[in-house]
């Protein structure tokens, strides 16, 4: 989708601050939100890119004025009240109504054991990959509501392949929790001056993960 958040390329925003020895959480609440946006998504009610989507979807305002684990917790209510883990009234008053109590579906060990692996994105498909490292390809120019990886300033832009991943479920599909739909997985680098023009630096470009149907050759 075209949002808010697709900001690559957009100007007046300023630097972005770089931190020497950045710390992991800078408060103790953003590890619990991180803990509860973990915790909450072992319900499988949505996906990783559900999730990533609801974040999307935050008021423009909202999501340009708040820090990034303040939009984790802000997404993660819509998402929880969305599936029916709760409500808004709960969050409001911070207390729990009289419903039946469910049993996570996970425990702490279990939490422990699923951060440690995670939940990898590979998948075999019966295909072969249309594209290849040293390929010139042309980025599609469509765009859509849902949650896309094709960034907008990449659309319509002429750029190589550098590397090839397999196939890796597509974030489009994922996102709508109606399958996976895995796709041949690409880096794709483009020069800084193919997507600015001839002011931005010519030593600069910009790589960025591209599935097969973003992609045909130049």
């Amino acid at each position: 989708m075209d949002g808010v958040h697709d900001l690559g390329g957009t100007e007046g925003f300023g630097p972005l601050p770089i931190e020497e020895e950045e710390l992991v959480f800078h408060h103790d609440w953003e590890a619990r939100v991180m803990a509860m946006r973990m915790l909450m998504g072992a319900w499988r009610k949505w996906n990783l890119d559900a999730g990533r989507h609801s974040v999307e979807l935050l008021p423009p305002a909202d999501y340009l004025s708040l820090t990034y684990y303040e939009k984790w917790l802000a997404s993660l209510v819509n998402l929880s009240v969305g599936a029916g883990l709760l409500s808004r009234e709960e969050v409001a008053s911070g207390r729990a109504n009289a419903t039946p109590k469910a049993t996570p579906p996970i425990d702490a060990d279990g939490f422990r054991a699923l951060m440690a692996k995670g939940r990898p994105s590979g998948r075999e498909v019966n295909t072969a990959p249309a594209h290849a490292p040293g390929d010139r390809v042309r980025c599609n120019s469509f765009s859509h509501s849902g949650h896309t990886r094709l960034p907008r300033y990449v659309r319509g832009r002429v750029g190589e392949i550098i590397l090839y991943h397999g196939a890796h479920v597509l974030p489009d599909a994922s996102s709508k929790m109606i399958g996976e739909a895995p796709e041949h997985l690409y880096t794709v680098r483009f020069l800084a001056t193919d997507l600015w023009g001839p002011d931005a630096d010519p030593n600069h470009s910009v790589t960025a993960d591209l599935w097969e149907s973003y992609i045909e050759p130049a």
